[in-house]
């Protein structure tokens, strides 16, 4: 049995959770511990109790510890990779791909640990000098969604170690294989006892607990909208700081002007890789009149070549689906677009494969309105949708119709549309002629309106959340 990470030693917990295999039913990857609200008490005075040390760490020490981590992860690619498929159904190549990431963000944040920022300014009175600086925030609680099980724990975990703080960490219940193998390496990578505790178990115990201790002083949460709303309304009257990832309804804009093997190949990617399970995906496809039926007829070329299989297999295009709840919730909304009047092009049918699994086609509707539920709404798998539009302008504002801002693609060979979009898509991120899911570790992440709140995560921004900043004057 896995057990939980508090204080420094491998505690049990009060019950234990089996992590079965999406792409095969009867493969159960282990047993994993359940930690209830005591336990997470535990944990958060750990913490406390660590943080001080930590705090005062020099920064070498600091970049000592994720520079090991990210050095064993990087090491261990191969072994993590094939757990991160075999628990959350990602194929093989982007499950070590996954991994590589997290490592990275870990080497990263080794190297800022040794440079965070600070200044001192001249001042307007005589003898007196002034000095900003950055100092840790101090408890920080991580809870993260199973869509990438060791990498956003990675882009949340590393910064806050790096820049001073102490972490009680809460995976998510359906992924807790990547989030304990994390866990272990940082064990061993010379940490002070408490500095990082993991506690696994349901959002409604384990993550209420952490949300309504006073002691924690920060929250970094990736998730659902509903749920992140529920963080917020837990942590404002506390004053405790927060950061939410949430939902997306990306638009891919396909312009009469653009490569047509461009144009697909990004929108495949965007909309279905990684089953569509990422808050990135491109879920709306706004596509101009004059390519459209080209545009069409060339994706659902390039889905019929695709293999949906088990994430292990070699050639694996598509993994399962994450698990049941999931699979019922794409399967009702691929009903809901067929109620509304969409044309279901292809996929969308559950598929019996060697080992009983998650298995669905990807789902691609055509002839859509943005008006439809299943182009507002966050499916969270792998169905897209193909809304017409006459015209650059009309592309834009249906892009601009949403209430997320997480990330927008377009794809062209025009300068003047390329940059026009890239300056009024209402989004966080934008893409010129590649998929609107894919970024790097070392640039920020993050949107706008109801996909996100508070200060960007990676890169150097990543200091805005987990650092605070002090001024200090000195007189002469």
């Amino acid at each position: 049995m896995h057990a939980n990470y508090i204080g420094g030693a491998w505690v049990e917990g009060t019950d234990a959770r089996p992590n079965i295999n999406p792409s095969n039913l009867a493969d159960v990857i282990g047993h994993y511990a359940q930690a209830d609200a005591a336990q997470t008490r535990q944990a958060i005075d750990a913490a406390v109790a660590a943080s001080r040390e930590w705090a005062h760490a020099t920064g070498q020490r600091r970049a000592d510890v994720l520079d090991a981590a990210g050095s064993e992860i990087l090491a261990r690619r191969e072994e993590l990779g094939r757990l991160l498929a075999r628990e959350e159904g990602k194929t093989l190549p982007e499950a070590i791909g996954e991994v590589v990431r997290a490592g990275n963000i870990f080497k990263f944040f080794a190297g800022e640990a040794m440079r965070i920022p600070g200044e001192k300014l001249p001042m307007g009175r005589p003898g007196i000098d002034a000095e900003i600086t950055r100092e840790p925030v101090g408890v920080v609680g991580i809870i993260a969604p199973w869509n990438f099980p060791i990498a956003i724990p990675a882009w949340k975990i590393a910064p806050a170690l790096a820049y001073g703080n102490t972490v009680v960490f809460k995976p998510a219940d359906l992924v807790p294989g990547s989030a304990w193998a994390l866990a272990e390496i940082l064990s061993r990578a010379g940490l002070p006892a408490g500095a990082f505790n993991l506690v696994m178990g349901r959002g409604t115990v384990v993550g209420q607990a952490i949300l309504s201790d006073a002691r924690v002083n920060a929250i970094s949460f990736t998730g659902s909208v509903s749920t992140g709303r529920r963080v917020l309304e837990a942590a404002m009257p506390r004053m405790a700081k927060v950061q939410l990832e949430m939902g997306g309804k990306n638009p891919m804009v396909v312009l009469d002007d653009a490569d047509l093997k461009v144009a697909v190949e990004a929108a495949v990617n965007g909309a279905f890789f990684s089953t569509g399970q990422r808050c990135t995906a491109s879920s709306r496809l706004i596509v101009q009149k004059g390519i459209y039926p080209r545009f069409v007829e060339a994706v659902k070329a390039r889905l019929e070549g695709l293999k949906i299989d088990d994430a292990l297999l070699p050639g694996t295009d598509i993994g399962p689906v994450v698990d049941q709840s999931q699979l019922d919730q794409d399967l009702n909304y691929i009903a809901i677009g067929r109620d509304e009047g969409a044309r279901l092009a292809a996929g969308g049918e559950r598929v019996k494969r060697a080992t009983e699994g998650f298995f669905l086609t990807p789902a691609l509707f055509t002839d859509c309105s943005n008006a439809m539920r299943i182009c507002r709404e966050e499916i969270f798998g792998p169905v897209a949708a193909v809304i017409p539009v006459d015209s650059f302008e009309e592309a834009l504002a249906v892009a601009n119709d949403t209430e997320f801002g997480l990330s927008a693609g377009i794809c062209t060979t025009s300068l003047k549309y390329a940059a026009q979009f890239k300056r009024e898509a209402q989004s966080g991120m934008v893409m010129v002629n590649c998929a609107t899911a894919g970024v790097d570790y070392h640039v920020p992440f993050g949107g706008r309106k109801a996909s996100s709140y508070g200060p960007r995560e990676q890169g150097r921004y990543a200091a805005e959340f987990y650092t605070t900043v002090k001024t200090a004057y000195t007189q002469a």
